[in-house]
């Protein structure tokens, strides 16, 4: 039976980073979330007030009679009186239904917005994840080839001390020893850059720690590009918000239509007289549209114009919306294709050939060159695989951001 190394072990030990338990965090801690969905809250308020009577007015005054002091003639002319006025403004009959189902419509959108600015921080967040997984896969790629490497510097300087191999097969190993280097040291510092990302992301200090990712990629897609693409027309939050638009400025139109007809404020009051009888007061104001030639037909023009632009607006989203869907859906089907290939038959007939060729070296039988180019084509194979894997990867949340579609469910 097999022992697992410590190494492995200790890997298997090491605590792992849960996308589920960061995406939760992101959504309760990100200001960006928080921000956005108190705006909605707020925008929640706008229909009780916009569908409210306006403020009532309340106004005192007084008439004198021979002095313009207050109470001058009062309870000896019949002019002379202190009163107080109430009058309550009463938009025509419709106006203010008409009014709160604009806001709530505007609420509605606000609440996709806020939707789409949930998955555009969990898609960043996700695309942060996947990415700081690739960078460690890779990284463990770039160590075991630079042990490799190592070990075939070494088979080299003995078969050179011996004058079996010349100076030039140390000398190249040296090299390519060197350039895995640089990769490493590049690696290492963007997984600090995406680190500190994922902090960010999560409103944590910048230096917090973070083990590494527990999934490298999602997994297998689980729909067809047609299941996707009517999916993404029923649950875009674009294409939501847009619709809501839609119906906003249809109203908006209906609206405008009523602002012919004329709104109205009715008054009541009453007047201290003094020895004399009180006097009361009732009238009726209206707001007669006298010039709407230039005001309510332009006002009118104007909403039909929303109209046909929010109706357009959402033509242009839903293209973008199927045509960003298809693109990366084919992405990611590629990828998944290349990833198959990759882990099934290339890299294990790279790995075979390069063993069979390190094998020869040590034998005298095959130049050291041959032996460097199956290294290469063995490292550049599996840092392909790992970056269709992170390819895959990010294309699957690119849809998930766009659609509001989960693909691998």
């Amino acid at each position: 039976m097999a022992v697992p190394s410590a190494a492995g072990v200790l890997l298997a030990q090491e605590p792992r980073l849960n996308l589920e338990t960061l995406v939760q965090e992101a959504l309760e801690k990100n200001p960006e979330v928080l921000a956005a969905q108190k705006r909605y809250e707020a925008m929640r308020q706008r229909p009780q007030e916009a569908s409210s009577l306006p403020d009532p007015v309340l106004s005192a005054s007084y008439n004198s009679s021979g002095n313009p002091l207050p109470f001058q003639g009062l309870g000896r002319q019949p002019v002379a009186n202190a009163g107080l006025m109430v009058s309550q403004e009463f938009p025509f009959p419709g106006k203010r239904k008409l009014r709160g189902a604009i806001a709530g419509r505007e609420a509605d959108a606000e609440f996709q917005q806020y939707q789409m600015t949930r998955l555009s921080v969990v898609s960043r967040l996700k695309q942060a994840y996947y990415r700081l997984a690739y960078l460690h896969n890779t990284l463990e790629v770039l160590e075991r080839e630079r042990d490799l490497m190592r070990q075939l510097l070494r088979i080299g300087e003995v078969r050179y001390s011996v004058g079996k191999a010349a100076q030039q097969d140390v000398f190249k190993a040296q090299t390519q020893l060197s350039i895995i280097e640089t990769r490493i040291t590049r690696m290492e510092q963007e997984v600090r850059s995406r680190e500190a990302e994922i902090d960010s992301l999560l409103a944590r200090p910048s230096d917090s720690p973070l083990a590494r990712p527990a999934a490298a990629t999602p997994g297998p897609m689980g729909v067809t590009l047609e299941e996707l693409t009517r999916r993404a027309r029923e649950n875009a939050p674009l294409l939501r918000r847009e619709e809501k638009i839609i119906e906003r400025t249809e109203l908006a139109l209906s609206l405008a239509h009523r602002d012919y007809y004329p709104d109205y404020t009715i008054s009541g009051g009453y007047y201290y007289m003094g020895s004399m009888p009180a006097m009361y007061m009732a009238r009726v104001d209206f707001k007669l549209p006298a010039y709407f030639r230039r005001k309510q037909r332009a006002g009118v023009a104007e909403q039909t114009a929303n109209v046909s632009q929010a109706r357009h607006d959402y033509d242009a989203a839903s293209l973008q919306v199927s045509f960003r869907a298809k693109d990366d859906y084919l992405v990611a089907e590629a990828s998944q294709r290349l990833m198959n290939m990759y882990s099934t038959t290339v890299i294990p007939q790279a790995s075979l050939a390069l063993e069979s060729s390190l094998a020869s070296y040590q034998s005298g039988t095959v130049d050291f060159l041959s032996v460097l180019m199956n290294f290469t084509a063995m490292l550049d194979y599996e840092l392909s695989y790992q970056e269709e894997a992170f390819n895959y990867s990010q294309a699957l949340t690119r849809i998930e951001e766009m659609t509001g579609v989960d693909v691998t469910k």
